[in-house]
């Protein structure tokens, strides 16, 4: 309970490694995360090489993290591996399919959660990038990924070299509803909101970029409609040429 409700996004890390042992003990701790038919359709692509960090960092738009941290790992939704052992065994597999792929990224990422828990349980800092869903084309190519392996989160780990207060988050009842889904009102909005908006931090960041309110950075600035319909896109191209989609 510590370890999770003492979170914190870690994006600088000394220059001390992770032992090989150490990593292999947290990775092992992610496996025992739930999976879906105990099928395990995930594979974790490990990167430590500074060659592989050149080429892998503009698919992350170049963020420092990815290449100060010791290791990052690329956690992807995998049925190659699956479809292999099913085909080995005269099983045929139908898992050319959506459905299939939801399963397997649910896998994915249940373990990366279990993985950043236990790095943090030894001291280690994490930082989760949303930025493999933008370019997994190039990520495919650079990681050689097969057919029926997409990439779905990354996530770096090091030995934290900063001590950053905590990211606020929304108060329980915004995000918990009891038997039914309750819909909210614009009186609802505001009390939620209320806290995050006034942060003085938040309020920086409105400046920042010259909007008016906090809202306006997320749909105008960081997360806007042309960038959402474009990296849809390539990511649907994606799934359907490691065949998930028709």
């Amino acid at each position: 309970m510590d370890v999770l409700l003492n979170h914190r996004t870690i994006r600088k890390y000394t220059d001390q490694p992770i032992d090989e042992s150490l990593l292999n003990e947290i990775l092992t701790a992610g496996t025992r995360a739930s999976t879906t038919g105990n099928m395990q359709v995930y594979s974790i692509v490990v990167t430590r090489d500074d060659e592989m960090k050149e080429k892998l960092a503009p698919t992350h738009f170049g963020q420092p993290v990815f290449k100060n941290a010791p290791v990052s790992l690329t956690f992807c939704a995998d049925f190659n591996r699956f479809n292999k052992w099913c085909r080995l065994r005269n099983a045929e597999p139908g898992y050319d399919n959506f459905q299939s792929f939801v399963a397997a990224a649910i896998d994915a990422l249940l373990v990366a959660q279990n993985v950043c828990v236990a790095a943090e349980s030894k001291g280690l800092g994490i930082c989760y990038l949303g930025t493999v869903t933008y370019n997994a084309d190039k990520i495919i190519d650079i990681l050689n990924l097969p057919k029926g392996v997409v990439p779905v989160a990354t996530v770096t780990l090091g030995w934290p070299d900063e001590d950053p207060d905590q990211t606020e988050r929304l108060p329980l009842e915004a995000v918990v509803h009891q038997e039914r889904y309750k819909d909210y009102s614009e009186e609802d909005i505001n009390r939620l909101y209320k806290e995050k908006e006034e942060l003085d931090a938040n309020q920086q960041f409105v400046a920042e970029n010259n909007k008016e309110t906090l809202a306006q950075v997320f749909t105008d600035v960081r997360y806007t409609k042309a960038n959402n319909e474009h990296f849809s896109n390539v990511y649907l191209d994606v799934l359907k040429k490691q065949g998930f989609l028709k």
